[in-house]
């Protein structure tokens, strides 16, 4: 069996612009890279998951999103990590557009993408690791099994239901791979 690293995206990968649908609106958060080097290091198959209701909404296609994510892709080898696979959910029970609209199992805090990415690589969820920055990601790792959750400060109001550690910052958790 297999460990991986799930990421959130939008706030964890690359910083928070509302809807991000194209490579020149990218930020990336400051130390992704050499986290994503440390999980590696450590045995990790890095895997993104990320709700993407901007898809929902309208404000850009499927094919906008999977354009960006090969431009992200490269992004990570060019800076000597490998993505294995990205999850994304499309949909939003109440703000989607025609097909997009309805309740959806890989939705973040639902587990799907999680499930669905232990099935797809082997992987045993409880050496599994996951950093997010939403009460959502928390949800999700909690709900399938994760070892250990990382919730990044600055983003949610208020404290998240269920098991999480907080960190200010991604050097915390590659620290913590380091350990």
């Amino acid at each position: 069996m297999r460990k991986a690293l799930f990421l959130d995206r939008d706030g964890v990968v690359n910083r928070e612009v509302g809807y991000l649908s194209r490579p020149d609106e990218v930020d990336w958060v400051p130390g992704i890279w050499e986290l994503c080097a440390a999980a590696r290091d450590a045995g990790f198959v890095l895997l993104i998951v990320t709700n993407q209701s901007g898809i929902a909404r309208g404000y850009y296609s499927e094919e906008d999103f999977h354009a960006l994510m090969r431009w992200m892709g490269e992004e990570f080898v060019a800076h000597g990590v490998e993505l294995s696979a990205y999850y994304y959910c499309p949909h939003h029970p109440e703000h989607g557009v025609g097909e997009y609209k309805r309740e959806c199992e890989d939705r973040k805090p639902g587990p799907g993408m999680l499930l669905r990415a232990a099935a797809e690589f082997g992987l045993d969820l409880e050496e599994c690791w996951m950093v997010g920055d939403r009460c959502g990601d928390v949800g999700a790792a909690n709900a399938a099994g994760v070892r250990r959750m990382f919730l990044i400060t600055g983003t949610e109001p208020a404290p998240c239901e269920g098991s999480y550690e907080t960190v200010d910052s991604l050097a915390r958790v590659t620290a913590a791979l380091r350990a």
